[in-house]
């Protein structure tokens, strides 16, 4: 499908875009209010290696997915609209920069046109470029962090753009606040950052996840617009073999969305990526996780978290 005569951007085809080819939305990908950004940016992996096919394989795993919700009752995909952007060019000669530069201009773009941005990852280090517009935005930006790495480092491997640093890169803005959950994996150094900004970086250690409570998880969120990042080796590795660092100790599906859906329902979700997939050839279970899990962050923020709640919501 191509573009609208006053909308820049280019969208895939339904045969290639999110969710079911056949549903009723994708005929005018200009209405929808989400917008999927595939962005398979892998610059500065360093253990397991395959985020650059990620994005292709949660699109290809999704048209197998359910459109109607038996949580919600109903298709969320249909109170809101979902279109998926043709993937940009990612040039990495001159490292992971200019990509970031090209992602926070697509995402801004996105805002200015009144419409929800969804990154699919690709590598973490893409949060640093798509953060920037929702920085600009923003005066109270809180960043929700599902991850098993705290990427509190301020660098990692000569590059200050690592996967390694995104939060870090994140916490560059003031006058933004950080809220990490599933964390089991973190450095001496990041431990120290974290103790002398607690002020705005609220963590949630793996190990204690059996006394979490999510109203203590959601309490900084309330009332904020809410940024999500989901490093989807947050699940726990047993669930989610499927990335570069899988982990053991994190957190199971529901838990993930039982988080998810209270942060939905205590502030705004104005924007969301899902990274760090490595899709394993063969093992398509764990594309189709990724997938369905997309589709409900999406549903939370713009349908609503309740049977019979439609909620669209428009950026400010």
């Amino acid at each position: 499908m191509g573009q609208q005569p006053s909308d820049p951007f280019t969208y895939l085809h339904a045969d290639e875009a999110f969710l079911d080819p056949d549903r009723s939305d994708v005929l005018c990908p200009h209405l929808a209010r989400a917008l999927v950004i595939p962005f398979g940016l892998e610059a500065t992996v360093s253990y397991g290696s395959g985020t650059a096919r990620g994005p292709a394989a949660i699109l290809a795993a999704s048209h197998q997915l359910e459109l109607y919700d038996d949580e919600l009752m109903r298709q969320p995909c249909d109170d809101f609209g979902i279109a998926t952007l043709k993937p940009p060019m990612i040039d990495l000669e001159k490292g992971p920069e200019p990509a970031l530069d090209k992602l926070a201009r697509i995402v801004e773009q996105t805002l200015e046109a009144g419409r929800f941005p969804f990154v699919l990852g690709g590598e973490h280090s893409l949060t640093a470029g798509a953060i920037r517009p929702f920085a600009a935005h923003y005066d109270n930006l809180v960043v929700l962090q599902f991850d098993a790495h705290a990427d509190l480092r301020d660098g990692y491997l000569g590059e200050r753009f690592s996967h390694a640093a995104a939060m870090r890169r994140v916490l560059d803005y003031q006058h933004v606040s950080l809220v990490s959950v599933g964390i089991r994996a973190v450095s001496a150094p990041e431990v120290g950052f974290a103790e002398a900004n607690k002020h705005r970086v609220h963590i949630h250690w793996g190990k204690d996840q059996a006394h979490w409570s999510i109203e203590d998880i959601v309490a900084p969120l309330k009332g904020r617009p809410i940024y999500v990042t989901f490093d989807i080796d947050g699940l726990d590795g047993s669930i989610m073999p499927a990335t570069g660092t899988p982990t053991p100790g994190g957190m199971n599906y529901p838990q993930a969305l039982a988080i998810l859906r209270r942060a939905a329902q205590v502030g705004t979700i104005v924007g969301a990526d899902l990274v760090e997939l490595a899709p394993i050839p063969g093992f398509h279970a764990y594309d189709f996780l990724a997938a369905q899990l997309a589709y409900k962050m999406m549903a939370y923020a713009l349908s609503g978290t309740g049977p019979g709640v439609r909620r669209s919501r428009v950026l400010s």
